[in-house]
């Protein structure tokens, strides 16, 4: 159970059906196990920037589903809201915890972004080594915004530009 009172947990569930959810009455325990504290719940996804800075002392809990894809498109941009951990509730469903604080060292696992060109050499020289895919989203101009696990963000930086794409920005890591 964690000791910081002053951190209020709030869990972003879309459904309003949430009797007889049992993921949604499992991610309510787990918060509770971790922060001494019941989580509010809120139904509409929230803009997470204008959500910071009306509630900067909370801690937003994010169901991310498979196949789910985007729930991170919220957090680009920003240099002090990030992911800090990733909680396993079930095997088609974890919770990602984002708060209003910089990250004090790197995590082990860092969430990297980066606009590809669909036809570029970066497919090719992409390796586990360097960072996992999670997620892609196409954009209108006909690039690809993409979500990447990896430990190294140095290597990561210069696979991306080395192969004429965009870094985007770390939104956080576990």
């Amino acid at each position: 159970m964690k000791t910081e009172s002053h951190i209020s947990p709030v869990l972003y569930y879309s459904s309003k059906r949430t009797r007889g959810d049992s993921l949604y009455a499992c991610a309510r325990r787990e918060i509770f196990d971790r922060t001494g504290v019941m989580p509010r719940v809120i139904h509409a996804e929230p803009d997470i920037a204008d959500f910071f800075k009306n509630h900067p002392d909370s801690e937003l809990y994010i169901p991310v589903f498979v196949e789910s894809s985007g729930w991170w498109g919220g957090l680009l941009g920003s240099e002090d809201i990030k992911v800090i951990e990733k909680i396993i509730l079930s095997a088609e469903c974890q919770l990602m915890v984002v708060r209003k604080s910089p990250l004090r060292a790197a995590p082990a696992a860092q969430l990297f972004t980066a606009e590809i060109h669909p036809a570029s050499q970066f497919f090719k020289k992409m390796n586990s080594g360097v960072a996992l895919s999670l997620d892609m989203l196409a954009t209108d101009a006909g690039t690809i915004l993409g979500l990447f696990s990896g430990k190294n963000k140095k290597k990561f930086i210069s696979l991306v530009e080395s192969t004429g794409n965009s870094y985007l920005g770390c939104i956080g890591g576990y």
